[in-house]
């Protein structure tokens, strides 16, 4: 029995139809192994497709009015509202995530809709005075956005309908034509909002390949964002895989927003109870399967005993089991293959001296909320991205050696302090080497109408509607000298 009876066409949105694939595979439940439904899977001939369909409509999207870009994102954004719980249903079944997550998910998709409908009418130029050289006198220079042609996206499972919202709707804000290529683990939510969008295109008569959709393997990746005429890639994804990328995509734009291991700051002036109460908070939501989700946490030596302390309670609180329960925090991990990872990690951690202080084990299909104390640098829980429900805890003397531990990374996403001096809290802004301060509150803070992305191996470019939105155009210069006799001599 499958818990998802799909309500758009089978096969790959592709060109103005849906393509019949070669192959199917099943999307699997996490929570205990069931099958959700079967999803079609691509291949190079559907990526290939695509890619010469959305050249083809590529002047075409290009030359839409600022109006039907418009419509075509609000009405969308009204028709997700309108099936929200459907959505997250769907999104606790194919990503195993528990329902209060798929709930902000879903809210946070409907504001990326929302916010990259407004950023239609804000993308535009502006006068250049090219008379401040004496050979631009009489000469009037403006510029304007393009758009960037063809934009291939390409996400990760763990947040799969916001993801996608975050590359097809600045994308069509912008004007271009839109591949998206979800996880293999994810496909169904995204499909089914194309379909969605695909829908409304046509009582706007925009064309449906505004927007396509292409499952596969590696290979059909490559493809896709190797191709020299699209315009940009926009990867969410680990480091490895975005590095690749890069490489295959040059010298094309690409927007790579990648791994962290996150780091939250608790200096001695701050509120212990709140600190640790973010701290679990943080660590532990959509199963630590979150990119900015707290890993690292770093106390100073004169509050940490009391820190730990304070955890114990709020550990206390965090339920683990179905993810369909609305009162779950921590359910399976995505596959096996990721829990296992997670016990090797912690395992190698307690064999280099650190403490496992809470969890460190599974409880049927999920694993505990785990607590390592004073894991070492050079440890894989502690230098690499985790993604699981592990938390870890170091104490430094000072808050100088707090900063320089931070930066001992080469992650840079996002990090927070919980502080209430005013000389940290602006040192931490001038100091931590990342895409993002939070103070007072979790690095997993997020507003989808920021700009959004990291530095070092955390990537490059900044995501949000109109951060996006500007990534997929080009400025395009105007040089005009209205006297035809030129300058003066």
């Amino acid at each position: 029995m499958t818990h998802f009876s799909p309500s758009f066409p089978t096969g790959l949105p592709i060109g103005y139809s849906w393509r019949t694939t070669k192959e199917i595979a099943p999307v699997i439940f996490p929570f205990d192994g069931s099958i959700v439904c079967d999803s079609p899977v691509g291949d190079a001939d559907d990526a290939n497709a695509a890619l010469t369909h959305a050249l083809n409509i590529r002047k075409e999207v290009g030359a839409l009015s600022s109006y039907a870009r418009k419509e075509l994102l609000a009405r969308t954004c009204a028709a997700i509202t309108e099936k929200r719980e459907e959505f997250e249903n769907l999104l606790v079944h194919e990503t195993g995530k528990p329902l209060r997550d798929c709930v902000v998910e879903v809210a946070r998709t409907i504001l990326t809709l929302e916010t990259a409908a407004g950023e239609v009418s804000r993308l535009h130029g502006e006068t250049v005075p090219l008379d401040l050289l004496p050979s631009g006198e009489g000469m009037l220079g403006f510029w304007v956005r393009k758009p960037i042609g063809v934009v291939v996206g390409i996400t990760g499972f763990n947040y799969p309908l916001l993801l996608a919202s975050h590359k097809i709707a600045p994308a069509i804000a912008a004007g271009c034509p839109v591949i998206i290529k979800p996880a293999p683990q994810t496909p169904l939510s995204t499909l089914w909002l194309i379909h969605i969008m695909r829908e409304i295109a046509v009582t706007l008569e925009i064309p449906q390949g505004i927007v396509q959709l292409v499952t596969g393997d590696a290979q059909v990746g490559a493809i896709l964002v190797s191709d020299p005429r699209i315009g940009a890639v926009s990867f969410t994804g680990s480091a490895g895989v975005g590095h690749a990328i890069s490489k295959l995509a040059a010298p094309r734009k690409t927007l790579l927003e990648l791994g962290s291991n996150s780091a939250l700051i608790v200096d001695d002036s701050a509120d212990i109870e709140a600190a640790a109460a973010a701290a679990v908070r943080g660590s532990y939501y959509a199963s630590g399967q979150a990119c900015i989700s707290v890993q690292r946490v770093i106390v100073l030596e004169s509050v940490a005993d009391s820190f730990v302390a304070l955890l114990k309670k709020h550990l206390d609180a965090v339920v683990v089991g179905d993810p369909r329960n609305a009162a779950t925090h921590i359910s399976a991990l995505i596959n096996e293959a990721s829990t296992n990872r997670v016990s090797d990690w912690i395992a190698q951690a307690v064999a280099g001296g650190a403490v496992v202080a809470h969890g460190g084990t599974k409880s049927g299909s999920a694993f505990l909320p785990t607590v390592i104390i004073e894991p070492s640098s050079g440890s894989l829980v502690w230098d690499e991205e985790i993604f699981g429900p592990v938390m870890c805890i170091r104490r430094v003397k000072d808050i100088e050696s707090a900063f320089a531990l931070v930066n001992d990374s080469r992650y840079g996403l996002q990090a927070s302090i919980f502080t209430s001096s005013l000389a940290n809290t602006f040192a931490a802004l001038n100091e931590l080497e990342v895409g993002g301060v939070v103070v007072n509150e979790v690095p997993g803070f997020r507003s989808d109408s920021m700009p959004y992305g990291g530095v070092k191996d955390s990537g490059i470019g900044r995501e949000g509607p109109r951060f996006a939105a500007e990534e997929f155009t080009v400025t395009r210069m105007a040089i005009i000298r209205p006297d035809i006799k030129g300058p003066k001599s």
